[in-house]
């Protein structure tokens, strides 16, 4: 156990101690997995503890609220804004890779008149960096490629396009794959135009008529990518779009000769869609009542092998217009996906599923826009409710075991006791700690984020949950009163010592969590479901652990 008490001098203009916490670490759990946060909304990325303290910063002369990515050798991979023809929400144009000690080693402007990145990128294991890019097209091109005049205006379409580049040197690249939106269009609203066709016999095409209800109809940036994730198992991309509120997957293994076709590649199928999700009448098989995605962000797949849903997609459902009122969501479902990378779809129907296997939301959870969730170790999930500045983690059966403020408005933190005004973040993203990064790295605690920060305590637990990396020896002296067991679980312990209790199901949703202090804990079972459970108990410290699988017979 890891225990650190700072004591600071109050100043009056933050407050008493009695005030409301505004900002900061508010909740760490033991159940919560050990590691550090990185997020930045500034010129300045932090890296913070469990606990809140800074481990680590990298200041840049860009500021920054899109994407930013430790990389396992302990660089920084971020974006950064600078000015061009596309200045709008999400941009930002640079791309910058700093070393551990804050050293700028390499950057680079994907910019120019015609193209520029924005908001997400994704670094392959490969060491080449995926990056979403809009690029222009005239009011003549696009009305030529099919887009109906009205849907059009003088600023012409900003389609999108997805390259993977090599970094060269301090700042050059290497590209070294591309696919473009505009070789994968469809529309039906003049024959005489390209691209003419029926659209809901081609779900693999994206209608260049397809309504953007989030900015209108002739709004130049008519898919708003925002979000993308890789699958090395499979070799594919996810994006999310927001604007037409889908999901799309798309073949990662052609060359950018196929990807700018309809064949070639692991799925044979080029450049073309493999999967979209969230939003069916958009490619016409169905209607506004079959729409699952309002707005969304952050689309990955769940890779973290601990996780029980391992190998399914989530994503943060902003809900930007959804029926019955605007609320977030956090969604995870299973796409019909087989062995050979192939997504099962019935002639004329929809890409399922028709509904989710998970779902988080909660009374005054929404976000218009930006957020994310990343999936963590036994279910854990990592929520950046990205409108309020508002990062934490929860288990599978949605219990909060992490929570925290992000405490910079504009460019600086404010003082504890104030209320942030403009902490808006894109994403947090959590590096457990046995990541490669950390290895023979300084991670002595500094200060909390914010200014003038409130007396507090704080444990950190290391180890995190177990499957983790970081497996406890084990405890003795705990044993099950019985097993199979029926309306209540009793759970001996005779090492005289507080524990530390959690009981997970066989999809590892956390069923029950205390700190006994007696000889006997007597858990009252009698509404949960027969079949399997886990039982796992720590000491204080974490370092030993009793772990056994047990059956609830009625």
């Amino acid at each position: 156990m890891i225990k650190r008490f700072l004591f600071f001098c109050l100043i009056l203009s933050a407050g008493p101690a009695t005030a409301q916490q505004t900002v900061g670490l508010l909740t760490n759990n033991w159940l919560a997995v050990n590691g550090y946060t990185l997020w930045s909304n500034s010129r300045i990325t932090y890296l913070i503890d469990n606990c809140g303290y800074v481990v680590n910063t990298w200041t840049s002369n860009y500021p920054t609220n899109t994407a930013t990515y430790l990389l396992e050798n302990g660089n920084l991979l971020r974006t950064a804004e600078i000015s061009g023809n596309f200045n709008v929400g999400g941009f930002s144009g640079r791309l910058e890779l700093f070393n551990w000690g804050g050293d700028l080693i390499w950057s680079y402007d994907y910019a120019g008149d015609d193209f520029h990145l924005h908001h997400d990128i994704e670094p392959l294991p490969n060491g080449h960096i995926l990056l979403i890019a809009w690029e222009r097209k005239s009011m003549e091109a696009a009305i030529a490629a099919g887009r109906a005049p009205d849907r059009v205006a003088g600023g012409g379409l900003w389609p999108e396009k997805i390259v993977e580049i090599e970094m060269v040197g301090a700042n050059q690249i290497n590209t070294v794959w591309e696919w473009h939106l505009w070789d994968h269009l469809i529309q039906d609203a003049d024959p005489a135009k390209a691209n003419y066709g029926d659209i809901s016999a081609h779900p693999e095409l994206v209608d260049l008529n397809a309504p953007n209800e989030v900015t209108g109809s002739t709004n130049v940036d008519w898919v708003h990518l925002n979000a993308i994730d890789y699958n090395p198992i499979l070799d594919q991309i996810a994006v999310t779009s927001r604007h037409l509120h889908e999901v799309w997957i798309i073949d990662h293994s052609t060359t950018t000769a196929e990807a700018a076709g309809h064949s070639g590649g692991n799925s044979g199928k080029g450049g073309d869609l493999l999967y979209r999700w969230g939003n069916p009448a958009v490619y016409h098989r169905g209607t506004e009542s079959d729409q699952t995605l309002w707005g969304p962000h952050n689309v990955t797949w769940i890779l973290e092998e601990t996780h029980p849903h391992f190998g399914k997609l989530m994503v943060f459902n902003n809900g930007l217009g959804r029926p019955g009122g605007n609320f977030s969501s956090v969604d995870i479902w299973t796409p019909p996906v087989a062995e050979s990378g192939l997504y099962t779809l019935e002639p004329g129907q929809r890409f399922g599923p028709d509904t989710v296997d998970w779902a988080f939301t909660a009374p005054g959870f929404y976000s218009a826009n930006i957020s994310g969730a990343q999936a963590l170790a036994e279910g854990n999930i990592l929520i950046c409710n990205g409108k309020q500045g508002h990062f934490f983690e929860i288990t599978g059966s949605r219990q909060i075991v992490w929570d925290y403020i992000n405490p910079v408005s504009g460019n600086s933190p404010v003082k504890q006791g104030q209320t942030p005004y403009q902490n808006d973040t894109f994403r947090a993203t959590r590096y457990r700690e046995d990541y490669p990064a950390f290895t023979g790295r300084d991670l002595t605690p500094g200060d909390p984020v914010e200014l003038s920060p409130w007396p507090y305590s704080c444990t950190l637990y290391p180890g995190g949950p177990v499957g983790t990396g970081n497996e406890p020896r084990e405890l003795a002296g705990v044993s099950l009163v019985g097993n199979p067991f029926g309306d209540q679980l009793e759970i001996e312990n005779t090492t005289g010592q507080p524990l530390q209790m959690a009981i997970f199901d066989a999809a590892g949703r956390l069923m029950h969590s205390e700190t006994a202090t007696g000889n006997l804990t007597a858990i009252d079972t009698a509404g949960w479901p027969a079949g399997l459970y886990i039982i796992r108990v720590f000491n204080q410290a974490r370092d030993r652990a009793f772990i056994q699988k047990a059956i609830k017979i009625n």
